[in-house]
């Protein structure tokens, strides 16, 4: 049920034998990933892609520019998550520093308003009398939404990475890299990465206007922005095609510097993490988390006031809260997850020890905010697309969806949506991720053509649980150099992962760690190396009866009490 099968990838040699000058390790490495040439490693800000392409930039440009030099209220409607919290920061840490004297910001509270520039949400806008209002991470289909703010005499510009329906909402302006007609290379570009390229088509708007001149302002230096688009970035698990790549390394270098804003430094600190080494999964893993936690359980006005505050003092305390409501998801999660898999094993049995190929479930108690992260968890564990429900308003349901490669979840969900008019209510997302809404009424219906559909869509390939591996290390690779050497080469990331090898390994020593972390010593040839697999089954491990094993792993640096060894983190284990 849940085994895994290792594949090794496959790499040209004539192109890893061409990327001169790089390791033998890396070319292999970099090779699988369909770098051809060197100079693609090269992730300086001068080879970021000019953001001139970008369906209606220009526009957008023109119409912020107008709105700071005539002091317009704007204000910036952002999203509930990492990437919303972070692309909200970003925009108004950019317009206060080009002059905008009444910017203002809003981010709807997902159990009172749901995703984004609904109807409802701009009733509330009123309060704050917006002349522009401006969507960070979201609005693109939010069409009855901007439709209402239009009615109210507010200009929109939306600004957005979520695909496009058929029909686009009644904005003044759209831009988002994945509307049809746009001709930006890279359409993976996270929310955050979109209002920055907005923001930098502004900013020379106004220097070509004269206005920082005229207004005796220092003309600002964008770049010092791009800790948050790593985060955002990082955090919305976009791929790491390169010009993301160079949004991530240059983010990460401020970050390492200290020259971030604070949050990012205290929220690392709380997670016993140091600024100085920061690496894209110290990002997703630990800064992410505990910012997605307010948005998740409570308000994320509280992230991004956290993201806003340069006080050293209240950062920390606010980031103290976001850590202790990450302690409460996680709690939510745990329980919420036992209860997951107590019905999936009994769905299991069942149906002959087979599982749907798209799980659906629900339950009354769950947590609207926490059901994103279940699915995920049950995605990686079940290797099937997985959608779980939870109570939202009365008779609604509000789901989160989560694929696996090889099938495009939106587009399964805009399969259901033709077929069947009106049983989805609303929906969106990614190829990996979605969310849509149903009625109570509409589950017992829903189950079964979801199955259905994905079935038509999904192979038996797809639904192999297999790890991509890089082959093996040799023992003399088992050293500080060569994992300094692999953390260097990164970003690591989405669609671009960092290198995970394979190798069977003689069994020295076993022992569980915190209960169900099993350490390791193991050997190969002459070399013995720590190892450690998190979470594992105690049910299998330890095991006092094998004496080989084959893992796949990916080759780190514990850094315990300052000391730094090489230890191999497990991510399959299996043993001979």
């Amino acid at each position: 049920m849940y085994a895994k099968k290792i594949v090794r990838r496959d790499y040209p040699k004539e192109v890893a034998a061409a990327l001169d000058g790089i390791h033998p390790l890396l070319q292999r490495v970099f090779a699988a990933r369909q770098v051809v040439h060197v100079s693609e490693l090269e992730l300086s800000l001068a080879h970021l892609l000019p953001y001139q392409s970008l369906l209606g930039i220009e526009s957008a440009a023109q119409l912020l520019a107008d709105a700071v030099m005539q002091h317009q209220r704007i204000l910036i409607v952002g999203d509930f998550d990492a990437d919303g919290a972070t692309s909200t920061a970003l925009a108004m840490r950019a317009l206060r520093s080009f002059g905008a004297k009444q910017v203002h910001y809003l981010v709807p509270n997902r159990f009172a308003f749901g995703y984004g520039l609904t109807p409802e949400l701009v009733a509330v806008t009123k309060d704050y009398m917006p002349q522009l209002i401006i969507t960070v991470d979201n609005g693109i289909a939010n069409h009855a939404g901007v439709e209402a703010a239009k009615a109210l005499g507010m200009r929109v510009l939306i600004t957005d990475h979520h695909l496009p329906a058929a029909t686009l909402p009644p904005a003044d302006v759209i831009v988002n890299p994945n509307q049809s007609g746009d001709c930006f290379p890279s359409k993976q570009l996270a929310g955050v990465g979109v209002i920055f390229y907005v923001m930098l088509a502004t900013r020379r708007r106004l220097v070509d206007l004269n206005w920082f001149t005229q207004q005796q302002l220092p003309k600002t230096n964008l770049s010092t922005l791009l800790d948050l688009v790593a985060l955002g970035t990082v955090a919305d698990l976009v791929p790491l095609d390169r010009n993301n790549r160079i949004l991530v390394d240059q983010g990460l270098r401020r970050i390492r510097a200290g020259q971030c804003v604070p949050a990012i430094i205290a929220l690392l600190e709380l997670s016993n993490r140091d600024f100085r080494a920061a690496l894209t999964s110290d990002l997703g893993f630990f800064v992410a988390s505990r910012l997605n936690a307010a948005g998740r359980l409570d308000d994320m006005s509280l992230g991004i006031e956290c993201l806003l505050c340069d006080d050293p003092i209240q950062v920390r305390k606010m980031a103290q809260t976001l850590n202790k409501l990450n302690i409460e998801r996680k709690h939510i999660e745990q329980d919420m997850h036992a209860q997951a898999l107590q019905v999936l094993e009994h769905l299991y049995a069942r149906l002959d020890n087979e599982l749907p190929y798209g799980i659906c479930l629900f339950d009354e108690s769950w947590h609207q905010g926490v059901i994103g992260i279940l699915a995920s968890r049950l995605k990686d564990r079940f290797h099937r697309p997985v959608i779980v429900f939870a109570p939202h308003q009365e008779e609604e349901l509000k789901g989160s969806a989560r694929s696996i490669a090889g099938l495009h979840i939106r587009d399964v969900l805009a399969c259901i949506d033709a077929r069947y008019p009106g049983l989805i209510l609303k929906f969106g997302g990614h190829a990996m991720a979605a969310g849509l809404s149903i009625k109570n009424k509409s589950l017992n219906d829903f189950i079964p053509i979801f199955n259905r559909i994905v079935s038509e869509r999904i192979t038996e390939t797809s639904l192999q649980r297999v790890l991509l591996s890089d082959g093996e290390l040799q023992s003399e690779d088992f050293n500080l150099e060569v994992a300094h050497l692999i953390q260097n080469a990164g970003p690591w990331g989405q669609a671009f992962p960092e290198p995970l090898f394979d190798d069977v390994f003689c069994v020295v020593e076993q022992r569980l760690v915190g209960d169900k972390h099993l350490k390791l010593r193991l050997a190969k040839c002459d070399k013995i190396v720590d190892a450690i697999a998190f979470f594992v089954d105690t049910n299998c491990w330890p095991n006092r009866n094998c004496q080989s094993i084959r893992i796949a792993y990916r080759l780190d640096i514990n850094d315990y009490k300052n000391q730094k060894n090489v230890q191999l983190v497990i991510e399959h284990l299996e043993p001979l």
